[in-house]
């Protein structure tokens, strides 16, 4: 399983009436792959996996995975309040064809270390396939250390990668330094994308993405081969939209970002509400602001939305 490179978490769009739009999901996902991306991650925090059944959650793996066809890995973010329902996610997800778990604590219990380590620790016992653990202590109040991560990865072979969304880049050195090459380490903040690749980040499951495939791939490309002065100022332009990751609506933001580009709409499922009234007119300001002095061409990168 190759975990390098930019691989989008990428967001669930809605039919009108909230029900999961398979089509433009394959569509979505094509896209990203033919504008630099190197892998789709589903079910994530920004594809709603809160609020999708497990039915659901099953078909959009579906989707995915034949959408995609051996282009790149498909990768099932593997989140419940359960660890039975998780580890169920995580055999299902394998059969029917991702090619890696990423695995999140689970929702609403904070655990101690030794409940955290026996659930993570079940998910990849459930499966063969490579897996990535997602440490975000900001959005789930569960902080994998690198001690933590370092006693994980001596007691299970296929846990392969770490997603670090700490919004620290010490800890991805930190990670280094314990492990050197054990693990892949990607990014999970869009704002510390280039402060990670400095201190040993070898990918990004990165939001904003789902929106620019291309100028996130080349962003990431940049900083990975070296180009300091390029990458800093692609960095400079993109970092208005980048930090739309970063904050509780993130969701609506991003599928924002996607309807402005005409990649998408702006549905999202209770609680969350679309943005509405000044709220809604300054982040489009901020978008077409930046999509105004965009380093490319919009209509050389985006599809007409029919949405």
């Amino acid at each position: 399983m190759n975990w390098k490179g930019v691989m989008p978490a990428i967001t669930t769009s809605f039919n009108k009436d909230l029900s999961v739009d398979h089509g433009f999901l394959a569509e979505h996902c094509r896209w990203l792959l033919d504008h630099g991306c190197t892998g789709i991650v589903t079910l994530g925090s920004l594809g709603e996996g809160s609020s999708l059944s497990f039915q659901e959650k099953q078909e959009i793996v579906r989707t995915s995975v034949r959408a995609v066809n051996g282009r790149g890995p498909v990768v099932a973010s593997i989140s419940a309040l359960t660890t039975s329902e998780a580890v169920a996610m995580a055999k299902a997800a394998t059969d029917l064809g991702c090619d890696g778990l990423m695995v999140l604590p689970p929702y609403v219990y904070l655990g101690d270390w030794r409940e955290m380590k026996t659930h993570v620790a079940a998910v990849f016992e459930a499966s063969p396939l490579s897996c990535m653990l997602y440490n975000n202590p900001v959005a789930y109040g569960t902080d994998f250390l690198p001690e933590h991560i370092k006693e994980l990865a001596a007691e299970h072979e296929n846990f392969e990668a770490v997603k670090e969304s700490s919004t620290d880049a010490r800890r991805v050195s930190a990670i280094r330094a314990l492990l050197d090459r054990r693990l892949e380490i990607s990014v999970g903040v869009d704002d510390a994308v280039l402060e990670a690749i400095g201190v040993g980040a070898t990918g990004w499951i990165a939001g904003l993405a789902n929106a620019l495939p291309h100028e996130s791939a080349e962003l990431f490309n940049c900083g990975v081969e070296g180009e300091g002065e390029k990458a800093f100022e692609l960095y400079r332009w993109f970092l208005p939209l980048l930090r739309m990751d970063t904050v509780p609506k993130f969701v609506q933001l991003i599928k924002l970002v996607q309807a402005e580009v005409g990649m998408g709409n702006t549905r999202v499922r209770p609680p969350r509400l679309e943005l509405a009234g000044e709220e809604l007119e300054q982040t489009r300001k901020i978008i077409r602001d930046a999509l105004r002095t965009r380093p490319q061409s919009t209509s050389a990168y985006a599809l007409p939305n029919r949405k």
